[in-house]
């Protein structure tokens, strides 16, 4: 029997793993992971930015952990040689009413302890020639890194400290008693005493299987990006973003270097058909009827109509998608938008319609399961997993 099983392996999995394994030396540890890698799903596929805390509501779990979370990957990054770039990031407001909304993030990020500077439009122009805007916020301390290499370097002292990691392991079964829990699947069985579920895609059944009374589904936005070709990787040097709506949980299309000196732009949000379906058009019948008869996302897809339709006009028509961006950074073509992989967000919404905006983490006698774990759960990924062991 093991102390601990972990199940999923993207960088929240991974993370909490290592915690383990440095809480308790000595203990028998198993991270079970469905897919043939580590970090392949939200890990391996966003922007890589190392976010600060601004817009998250103060007192929140995402608030707290991401800030904490941002000098931790910072600072394990450089341990590591694990190749990062604090550049800053700029949010820019291209309207009067943007306006108003990036002082409101100006007092959050006040109100969070994050470090920030108000701009002006000239200012903005100085800083970044190639951006328009009436304003802009600038957030000295975001940088960029990959987390697959920081997902891969916590995995090899989870494999130091004794741990034991299966790849290739769906988990279609969850028997909790009063003394162990056992998940199963295809590829064989693991008892251990404690359980902790980092499914992200497959958190809601997970959930299920161990006979949680959730009230939720995971649904799938797959978020599209572009790269710029080599030539305009110049274009900007830090991260541009948009003024966030504060009603979505989505940032919208921003222009991202990268760790790699790439320049990419994205993601924007479309309801996706398929959980683990990067590919565009991609249709999983099982994940698809849930999320078609499912009742909360009636009346997401009522409340934000407008805003649905417009994202998936956008994928369709990379005109619309470039309109977006040259809202920021008018001198941008059609020609400059190059594919690049999508990624897809996880998103936990309620049966009500409410789109979970913070980490949703609940447990049973001898589990826990991470519900809700979107952007900024990278970052956020240490201070989790110490959340989480903190309360086994």
């Amino acid at each position: 029997m093991y102390d601990f099983c972990v199940v999923g392996g993207g960088i929240v999995g991974v993370a909490t793993a290592r915690r383990l394994v440095e809480r308790y030396p000595g203990a028998r540890l198993v991270l079970v992971e469905k897919a043939g890698g580590l970090g392949v799903h939200q890990t391996g596929h966003n922007s890589g930015v190392i976010h600060s805390g601004i817009y998250y509501e103060p007192g929140s779990l995402k608030a707290e952990l991401c800030r904490r979370g941002a000098q931790w990957t910072k600072d394990f990054a450089a341990v590591h040689g694990i190749p990062y770039e604090v550049c800053g990031k700029l949010l820019v407001a291209t309207d009067a009413a943007e306006y108003e909304r990036m002082l409101a993030l100006y007092d959050r990020s006040v109100t969070n302890g994050v470090e920030v500077e108000l701009l002006d439009a000239a200012e903005l122009v100085r800083r970044e020639p190639r951006i328009t805007g009436v304003g802009a916020l600038f957030v000295p301390g975001t940088g960029i890194v990959d987390y697959r290499k920081i997902t891969a370097a916590l995995a090899e002292q989870v494999r130091a400290a004794g741990g034991e990691i299966v790849l290739g392991a769906e988990i279609t079964a969850i028997e909790e008693s009063d003394t162990a829990v056992t998940v199963s699947g295809p590829a064989g069985a693991w008892t251990a005493r404690t359980l902790v579920v980092c499914a992200g895609l497959q958190a809601d059944r997970m959930a299920r299987l161990a006979g949680l009374p959730i009230d939720f589904r995971i649904v799938p936005f797959r978020g599209e990006y572009y790269r710029l070709p080599p030539e305009r990787a110049g274009l900007v040097r830090t991260l541009i973003y948009p003024v966030p709506d504060p009603k979505l949980p989505f940032l919208g299309v921003h222009l991202s270097p990268t760790i790699d000196g790439e320049l990419t732009v994205g993601p924007n949000a479309v309801l996706g058909l398929a959980r683990e379906g990067y590919r565009k058009g991609s249709i999983d019948l099982r994940d698809a009827k849930e999320i078609i008869g499912f009742p909360g996302m009636h009346r997401v897809a009522r409340a934000h109509l407008e805003t649905g339709l417009r994202e998936l006009r956008n994928s369709l028509f990379k005109r619309g998608y470039l309109a977006e961006c040259r809202r920021y950074c008018p001198e941008l073509t059609a020609a400059d938008l190059r594919p690049r992989p999508a990624g897809i967000r996880a998103q936990a919404v309620l049966r009500d319609g409410t789109l979970v905006h913070d980490f949703m983490i609940e447990r049973t006698a001898r589990s826990v399961h991470v519900l809700n774990a979107p952007s900024p759960a990278a970052t956020s990924a240490m201070p989790i997993a110490e959340y989480i062991v903190d309360r086994i």
